[in-house]
């Protein structure tokens, strides 16, 4: 049977629905979810719970019907006996599998040992005027569960537990965070200056105050401001666009977690944020040590701190170090026979976005174990603080499991003179092609001049996070609603 005849066969049932109540009440009164009631003992009376209607078998005066949500599902018996004939009968004539019902009854348990609601009375809730897809097949074409993932949702289960699973890190991380003495704050998302990180933005207009507005790369320059405001531990869950390309791993926009303590340096946070994975991966699993991909990863074992120059001189037999132009290095890259490909001319690369794109093609998928990447190149990093003892490299440190770059963080740049310089030198990168490479921000040094306390910062892609710790291709996979390309129909 076509898809339209069974709309009109559905239609057909609206109507009937409609000839006795309305298809669409405002509410339900629930006593419990439906997650709750598989708990619950036997002879218990007066349990009111409500879904959608998955699964449906009809026999003569006696119907089963399974209800779900994200949560879980129930079995439901309802017997004409127990309704009445006239309750009964509009069940059959006007429920669809897909439908919403609610349930009022007691909890028994079956022959075959599941749990179940016998029903006293069950109320229409919504009518489904589209049928669900084939319940043992779901619904499995990729690119429909990313457009229609509400679907997807209804009928995987992997999906719910995915999404259930990225709820509950969020929470876990969190909480945390909270116990630790982080305090959540929220910075703007509209920005005169793209600041925050080396990406190219969005460019938007802000009508009434009729200006060019940016599209937030990252929330970093507002929660410093906040630390020169008092503030001495803060967080934010930040929604940030990048106007960069689109793969299995980078979305244009996401989930960026970034935190900052004053008075902490990376390695305190190195210390810090061990302890956060390790008790949240504890927490969600039951055990530190996990399965990625074929790997077990104890994540409470100590993780390896190794240099940016050492995993590119032993992957690719280069030392950085020798290098002091972009256009030396990559002439010796050329020379050892490795392509490198980039949205931008890679000729127009300053030498730390060069050695970055090196790293990520040649060494950075070598990397499967919880390691610190340390010692970026001070060009790469113009808003960490210099080292001490080699003032061409950054208090800095990445965090890399199988192969994906997890948490950024830094000792931050604290000098408003120091910090300045640097910009000016991104400006004059920006002015000469380089499109990720950052502006002067002005308002930002100004803020600066007022005083910052040591401070260290990290920030945490969520998606990516939870793209490793699922195992999963595509970071879409993580992403309730990816953004994707408008289908040709109407």
């Amino acid at each position: 049977m076509n898809e339209t005849v069974l709309e009109e066969a559905r239609m057909n049932k609206l109507e009937i629905v409609k000839g006795l109540i309305n298809p669409y009440p405002e509410r339900f009164e629930k006593t419990h979810e439906i997650k709750d009631v598989k708990d619950l003992p036997d002879e218990t009376v007066g349990v009111c719970t409500a879904g959608r209607i998955m699964f449906m078998r009809k026999m003569g005066k006696l119907a089963f019907v399974t209800i779900a949500d994200i949560n879980g599902k129930i079995q439901i018996a309802i017997k004409k006996d127990s309704v009445g004939e006239e309750v009964y009968e509009f069940f059959k004539k006007g429920f669809d599998i897909g439908d919403f019902i609610g349930v009022e009854g007691e909890i028994f348990t079956t022959q075959t040992g599941e749990k179940t609601i016998r029903a006293n009375t069950v109320t229409f809730l919504g009518k489904s005027l589209k049928s669900l897809p084939e319940k043992y097949h779901g619904i499995n074409d990729i690119d429909s569960c990313y457009r229609q993932r509400y679907l997807d949702l209804i009928m995987n289960e992997k999906t719910k537990e995915r999404f259930l699973f990225k709820f509950n890190f969020i929470r876990e991380v969190r909480r945390f965070l909270e116990d630790n003495g982080y305090m959540e704050i929220e910075t703007p998302i509209l920005i005169d200056k793209p600041s925050g990180a080396t990406a190219r933005p969005f460019l938007s207009h802000h009508n009434a105050l009729d200006i060019d507005v940016y599209l937030r790369i990252a929330p970093e320059t507002y929660l410093k401001r906040a630390i020169v405001g008092g503030f001495t531990k803060v967080f934010e869950f930040a929604r940030c666009f990048r106007n960069e390309g689109m793969d299995a791993s980078h979305l244009q926009d996401f989930t960026m977690l970034e935190a900052y303590c004053a008075y902490y340096n990376y390695k305190d946070n190195m210390k810090f944020l061990q302890m956060m994975l390790c008790s949240v991966i504890t927490k969600l699993f039951g055990s530190p040590i996990i399965d990625i991909d074929n790997h077990l990863i104890d994540f409470s074992a100590k993780w390896p701190v190794v240099s940016f120059r050492d995993v590119i001189l032993k992957d690719c037999n280069i030392d950085i170090n020798l290098y002091e132009t972009s256009k030396e290095l990559l002439a010796e890259i050329k020379n050892k026979g490795i392509n490198l490909e980039s949205e931008n001319d890679i000729h127009s690369l300053g030498k730390g976005n060069l050695i970055d794109l090196l790293y990520k093609k040649m060494s950075r998928p070598k990397i499967i174990s919880p390691t610190f990447l340390v010692d970026h190149p001070i060009s790469l990093s113009p808003l960490a603080r210099a080292n001490d003892e080699n003032p061409e490299v950054t208090d800095r440190f990445q965090l890399i499991i199988n192969g994906a770059e997890l948490i950024n963080a830094y000792s931050e740049l604290v000098d408003p003179i120091v910090q300045k310089n640097r910009l000016i030198e991104q400006a004059k990168l920006k002015s000469n092609g380089d499109e990720e490479a950052m502006v002067m921000d002005y308002d930002y040094i100004t803020a600066m001049e007022y005083g910052m306390p040591p401070i260290s910062g990290w920030g945490m892609r969520i998606d990516r996070v939870l793209q490793v710790l699922t195992g999963q291709d595509n970071i879409k996979d993580n992403i309730l609603f990816p953004i994707m390309r408008p289908l040709n129909n109407n």
